[in-house]
């Protein structure tokens, strides 16, 4: 295999990315789900090409990079999709609040799994909506559903938010669980809205399923999100896509934009097609960096942080940290940026009920990572 470098530390300060800039220059960000790693060589070779052309005009999506989807879905999921089942988007989020836009009414119930993604916790503000939480449920072997609870939920709901795999725990839903999701949004005639944006990040060999390629009937009610960005590192990109199978609700759904949602970037879209085309071997490597990442993160903490609760992920580069053993004088969130300048993501952001949990983003270099493991010793060190 090709030897590619995630150990090099890429300086990020200076080009207004978002992670480094949102806090003061001192302090370490691992937060926002953004890897500090270059993209894969072949897409900035792509972009290079395309700067050079000179030309950046408005652009459409190209049948190349709809049949590269189509073959991936394929090859990596056993799903078989057509072309014309894709719509192209600037992002996963206008996705799912156009399908919210297009498939419910003030006052209907809107399915969540907390702990989870804040613009997704938060959609159903903009449509009026009620929001019906059924929490996942944690155990020394990962998080997991509570079936008879989801499907009281679903009864109560016009729509589910799915987020698989999920963010912020780094579960990948099981075949098993998936269909009794599936079952349940077909019997109570429900809509799902699948966010599927780190469907390539998966470890220790997992495979993931897209809800929608379970059977024709819940492929009928279901909007798939998503996107290269997330595997790839190229989120600045805005470049996404939908698949909707049923053409009546494709229909509505590409409607719903109602002038908001505009077209896709042009380098997104290059980038993407250089993406799915070459860099696979690249994603191969990243994973198996990752992965050890994780590895190491878990033992850490294990080792310094014993009172720190955390289950290793399934997929993502996302830990989600249970800090309540700490007894801190104040939310971890806050302890940490304030006593060791290290930047979390707070776990109040994810759900009410987590307040005394982090997200930490371990897509970085190890020497990073040690270095944030570092800082967060010395904060509680400070304690003492």
């Amino acid at each position: 295999m090709t030897s590619f470098d995630f150990d090099t530390v890429v300086t990020r300060l200076g080009t207004d990315a978002k992670k480094w800039v949102t806090y003061p220059s001192d302090i370490l960000p691992m937060w926002v789900a953004d890897m500090d790693f270059a993209a894969p060589p072949s897409v900035i070779e792509a972009l290079r090409q395309r700067v050079e052309h000179g030309i950046f005009g408005y652009c459409l999506p190209q049948d190349s990079l709809r049949a590269q989807i189509v073959d991936d879905m394929q090859k990596k999921h056993g799903w078989t999709i057509s072309p014309e089942d894709i719509v192209f988007l600037p992002g996963v989020e206008p996705g799912f609040n156009m399908a919210l836009k297009s498939e419910t009414k003030p006052g209907d119930g809107l399915l969540i799994q907390t702990p989870v993604y804040n613009p997704i916790l938060t959609a159903h503000r903009h449509w009026g909506l009620e929001s019906i939480d059924v929490p996942l449920r944690e155990s020394n072997g990962g998080y997991s559903m509570y079936p008879d609870a989801l499907d009281e939920g679903m009864a109560r709901s016009r729509a589910f938010l799915f987020c698989n795999p999920h963010n912020p725990t780094g579960k990948v839903f099981t075949s098993e669980e998936l269909d009794q999701i599936a079952q349940s949004a077909i019997r109570h005639d429900v809509l799902v809205i699948s966010d599927e944006i780190h469907c390539e990040l998966l470890f220790d060999g997992r495979r993931h399923v897209p809800i929608a390629s379970l059977s024709a009937e819940i492929a009928d009610r279901t909007i798939t999100l998503m996107s290269a960005s997330k595997t790839y590192n190229i989120a600045g990109l805005k470049a996404a896509f939908a698949i909707v199978t049923n053409p009546h609700l494709r229909q509505r759904f590409n409607a719903s934009r109602l002038g908001l949602v505009d077209s896709v970037n042009l380098f997104g879209l290059e980038a993407a097609h250089a993406a799915y085309t070459s860099a696979s071997q690249w994603r191969d490597a990243l994973l198996s960096y990752l992965e050890g990442n994780r590895d190491y993160l878990q033992s850490e903490i294990a080792r310094r942080f014993p009172k720190i609760r955390i289950i290793p992920a399934q997929s993502t580069y996302l830990a989600w940290l249970d800090c309540s053993a700490l007894d801190l004088p104040e939310a971890p969130q806050a302890f940490f940026l304030k006593r060791g300048k290290v930047a979390f993501s707070a776990g109040s952001d994810f759900g009410a009920a987590y307040g005394n949990f982090i997200r930490l983003n371990f897509g970085c270099p190890r020497s990073l990572l040690v270095e944030g493991i570092d800082r967060m010793t010395a904060a509680l060190e400070s304690l003492a």
